[in-house]
């Protein structure tokens, strides 16, 4: 830590925010998922956890929300390489599924390789469950970094081993509540419905900015009282007939419970700040408004248990995207650590 200063040039050093802390001496671990197998439009979030940590090193620590941000010990969970060899191989499998079936063919037809894709789905949620429980057992907040967003299933079947009851604060322009999306059991897109009906002691699920739903899904919001979405349509509405943001995020938080985990699709924000993530959606919420957002949260007097942070795809051509992302992660790090520092002093 003496040779470390915030106010300089961040030096490459292979973890999140080019931060000096250890895995062990950290209050906040991230474990980088590059997983984009089941992706159903465009590829290329298995890149997101590299890239944000090529963006991070230049993103400065200072927060005017949070005194002394940079010294919030933030430690990087070494990838598990063999994660992103699978992943290559095992996308060409999916895609071939995918062609199949928008092409008119029958799920029996490509079942074998289906088989293939939901077992090693089920191995990727077995190893990120057994990162995420052992950083919980040494008393750290865990955070996973996809990927696309199917990813942290197993880090919120952690949380539910953790805790007795939770809920999850979603931000995501989808609902993710499809059952096995294209025949894939751990599908991107069925990542809600997976922790609905696999995780039970989850008692509350709020989403927020969901603008791409289909009627299935509809009737999942409609008829599971456990779910409250607050769609793109409805936010923007209370908006332009006078409901301040503020207003609209107090309601929003005391829909949850005590315990709050957040799952963060990036495409939850404005396209233009994340163009080409793998399904991008016209609409959307601002950086300002998530800010707000989490800011509130964070000193709402609820827990913060962990989060994710999902398909930021980067780009050839510039870094905005995981730039954004770099800066997003930073914040659900830093209020994250925030909420359990207020909590503590509480005590």
């Amino acid at each position: 830590m003496t040779a470390f200063n915030p106010n300089e040039l961040g030096m490459a050093n292979g973890k999140y925010f080019a931060l000096p802390y250890s895995l062990e001496e950290s209050d906040i671990a991230l474990i980088s998922v590059p997983w984009d197998v089941t992706t159903s439009y465009r590829p290329g979030t298995s890149d997101g956890p590299d890239a944000i940590i090529d963006a991070s090193i230049q993103v400065d620590l200072y927060d005017a929300n949070v005194p002394e941000a940079w010294k919030i010990k933030i430690g990087t969970v070494p990838v598990d390489k063999s994660v992103k060899k699978q992943n290559k191989s095992l996308r060409k499998i999916a895609e071939k599924v995918i062609e199949h079936l928008e092409n008119g063919g029958d799920y029996p037809d490509v079942q074998n390789q289906l088989d293939t894709i939901n077992k090693a789905g089920e191995y990727l949620n077995n190893l990120v469950y057994k990162s995420s429980i052992e950083l919980l057992e040494c008393g750290k907040i865990p955070g996973v970094v996809g990927g696309d967003h199917s990813t942290p299933l197993g880090q919120i079947r952690a949380i539910g081993d953790k805790y007795d009851d939770f809920g999850i604060l979603h931000i995501d322009a989808h609902a993710d509540l499809r059952i096995a999306y294209e025949g894939f059991t751990y599908s991107h897109a069925s990542i809600l419905y997976n922790a609905l009906n696999e995780v039970s002691q989850i008692s509350q699920l709020t989403q927020i900015g969901i603008r791409d739903f289909c009627e299935q899904e509809v009737a999942i919001i409609d008829t599971d009282p456990r779910i409250r979405c607050f769609t793109d349509i409805e936010l923007k509405r209370n908006q332009f007939e006078g409901k301040t943001w503020k207003k609209q995020c107090e309601e929003i938080i005391s829909s949850l419970p005590n315990n709050v985990y957040i799952t963060f699709d990036i495409d939850g924000l404005s396209p233009d700040l994340c163009p080409n993530t793998g399904t991008p959606v016209p609409g959307g919420l601002s950086f300002r408004e998530i800010d707000y957002l989490l800011h509130m949260l964070a000193t709402s007097g609820k827990k913060i248990v962990g989060f994710d942070l999902c398909e930021v795809a980067p780009s050839d051509e510039n870094e905005w995207d995981a730039n954004v992302g770099a800066r997003i992660l930073y914040k659900l790090c830093i209020y994250s650590d925030l909420n359990s520092k207020r909590l503590s002093a509480q005590l």
